[in-house]
């Protein structure tokens, strides 16, 4: 995956996000349209309801009024007045009474409210406007029936539709700018560890082509050599060792490739049993001692404790091989490697500690970094005999066993002083039997 992929793929994200949220939107505001747009013509048909409640009281006073007074009186419904509202009152028949004329529809449904009692109509006039109608029938108190008819404009409902769209547009519009932000934001920090896992998984490939490539032009060379004229049977059989030991760091760089692509695939099982840590370092350190006294190196125990921790025993083993196999490599003839085992506030604890040339505090952050060797003064150790020993693989193997076993492997050194390595492992459960974890 290039970085143009991976750029397209946080737009998808990204796209798909505001996408989302744009459906959300669509059907939130779809569904509170339809309510609150059949709340506010319920809100326009209670008012007209009251509207025509207050024509038949006034027609109620005009007819109390006509009877008592002697003289000219004032129409009660002609001064009713309600904002917004044309009010009508008309006969059983439906002729208009007040005011003195009135459209055909609205005497329509002073006809329907005849028979009905209530009509209820909308009326889309010739004007591009649509008028919502209420027409109730109603007694006077001579037994007279009459008929109270109110209109409103629904351009009235519209103003608050639109102030309401609006609104609720410029929400929407803040809350896509947001989430687009804001999923830009979240599809980069998630992507982020893809992203430099592809970066360790490219560097890996270089550094593994790198070092595949040393040995194997190597091994070429030689054989062209030796084959390019005839050879005294000595000098064939050192051109076979010198291949040999070339097919042997080879095959080593390829096991400790094969070791840490399992480990990343979750593929390396591991056997949890309740094992003797001490006997472990016991036996690795019995297995290291032959390659520091063919160095001249002096290997020693301190502090060796009896220590119990729940692990692979095999890969324990490698872990201290390893941790060993280093102090060794960087010691010089005359030094000395000291192994301590034992349980240091509660948790067992293992200490390789060496007098070799030490490490700079800017390296020491990166020595269990695959591939890395560090300065080229110290590469490959002390000794001219070291200098086919690993590609910078070994440390990144023990930190992978040792994370595996929830251990926490400390480094400590400086240039000359020497340096000491510390994994401190979670106290044993005390369970016996094995279990099959996969290691992560």
């Amino acid at each position: 995956m290039t970085a143009f992929t991976l750029a397209r793929l946080r737009l998808q994200l990204t796209a798909w996000y505001v996408a989302t949220l744009v459906a959300i939107l669509v059907l939130l505001g779809g569904g509170l349209f339809v309510a609150i747009r059949g709340q506010l013509a319920s809100q326009l048909d209670r008012s007209l309801a009251d509207a025509t409640t207050e024509v038949a009281r006034a027609a109620r006073t005009r007819e109390s009024e006509a009877a008592t007074a002697r003289g000219q009186v004032v129409d009660a419904v002609e001064e009713l007045r309600i904002p917004e509202r044309m009010l009508y009152l008309l006969d059983a028949n439906g002729a208009p009474v007040v005011p003195k004329s009135a459209p055909d529809w609205v005497r329509e449904a002073a006809t329907l409210a005849v028979r009905n009692g209530v009509a209820q109509l909308t009326y889309d006039s010739d004007t591009d406007r649509t008028l919502r109608l209420r027409a109730e029938r109603f007694m006077l108190a001579n037994g007279t029936p009459m008929i109270a008819v109110a209109t409103a404009d629904e351009v009235e409902l519209e103003d608050r539709y639109a102030s309401l769209i609006a609104a609720f547009g410029a929400a929407a519009a803040m809350a896509l700018l947001l989430v687009a932000a804001g999923g830009w934001f979240l599809v980069r920090k998630s992507t982020r560890p893809v992203e430099e896992s592809m970066d360790r998984m490219r560097r890996f490939m270089a550094d593994a082509a790198h070092e595949l490539r040393t040995p194997i032009t190597v091994l070429r060379s030689r054989a062209d050599v030796t084959l390019q004229q005839p050879r005294e049977p000595a000098e064939l059989v050192a051109s076979l060792r010198a291949m040999d030991a070339e097919s042997r760091r080879l095959g080593r760089i390829v096991d400790d490739l094969l070791t840490l692509a399992r480990a990343d695939a979750g593929e390396r099982s591991i056997e949890r049993r309740r094992v003797s840590l001490d006997d472990i370092a016991l036996d690795a350190a019995d297995a290291a001692r032959a390659m520091a006294d063919a160095k001249g190196v002096s290997m020693q125990m301190s502090g060796f404790e009896e220590a119990w921790v729940d692990g692979d025993s095999a890969l324990l083993r490698q872990l201290l091989m390893i941790l060993l196999d280093n102090a060794v490599k960087f010691t010089p003839p005359g030094g000395t490697v000291t192994l301590a085992v034992g349980v240091r506030t509660g948790r067992p604890t293992v200490e390789v500690k060496d007098t070799g040339v030490g490490i700079s505090a800017t390296e020491l952050s990166h020595i269990f970094d695959r591939f890395y060797r560090g300065d080229p003064a110290r590469a490959r150790g002390t000794e001219p005999s070291d200098q086919n020993g690993g590609a910078g693989l070994g440390l990144s193997i023990a930190k992978w066993i040792a994370e595996a076993h929830g251990a926490e492997i400390r480094s400590e050194s400086a240039p000359g002083e020497g340096t000491q390595l510390t994994v401190v492992f979670p106290p044993s459960d005390g369970r016996t039997n094995a279990s099959e974890l996969s290691a992560s």
